[in-house]
């Protein structure tokens, strides 16, 4: 593998940092393959429950899916626990730093603090306020958190729900990491996307 002559960066040449920019592409160019290698581990992850943390996940983007919503939805609820392997005391933030790049900033903003918001359903049983999101009630994302836990999170450690594999999943995560970062067109800041289509619903059930 070719280096570059500088130990020190204020020293790089512009053939050097030619160099690494081919280098860095390349790597990017691997993010879906180590997300999905990420994602994977959660089947080994944290136990008590009666499925793992990966099949949560997928019963989560399954949920999803279901209620009609886009591909940054499904990405999002797919990969909403990713960061549990790493960052347990933060893991919304952490997966939600990884997703911020490639999706809306409506689902980035649930990502990073769908935490808090689960605390509705068993923060008075762990001695936490389950009120905390109340802070949160004016943000124009609020309701989206509310509806992501609602009807994609809180309600998705079901053995007997069946979610469709990984590999039904793989294709969109691909999608969403090959597109160009921070793409304005892909972020649309204050734009609210609808979760749940009632067309899909009936579809589904029928």
């Amino acid at each position: 593998m070719s280096t570059v002559s500088f130990t020190r960066m204020r020293d790089g040449t512009q053939a050097d940092y030619d160099l690494l920019h081919h280098y860095e592409q390349e790597f990017i160019n691997g993010l879906a393959d180590r997300v999905l290698d990420h994602l994977k581990m959660l089947d080994g992850s944290l136990g008590g429950y009666q499925i793992s943390r990966f099949e949560h996940s997928l019963q989560s983007a399954t949920r999803a899916q279901a209620d009609g919503a886009d591909i940054d939805w499904i990405v999002t609820a797919l990969l909403h626990d990713m960061g549990d392997t790493l960052s347990p005391m933060n893991h919304d933030s952490m997966a939600a730093a990884v997703l911020a790049p490639y999706v809306r900033e409506e689902c980035t903003w649930v990502l990073k603090h769908h935490g808090i918001f689960q605390l509705k359903y068993y923060g008075a049983k762990i001695g936490a306020d389950p009120e905390s999101r109340a802070k949160y009630i004016d943000d124009p994302n609020y309701e989206s958190c509310v509806t992501f836990c609602e009807r994609w999170d809180e309600n998705c450690f079901d053995p007997g729900y069946k979610s469709a594999p990984l590999s039904h999943f793989e294709p969109m995560v691909r999608q969403v990491f090959a597109r160009k970062a921070w793409d304005p067109t892909v972020l649309l800041p204050g734009v609210q996307v609808p979760m749940i289509v009632e067309s899909a619903k009936v579809a589904a059930s029928a």
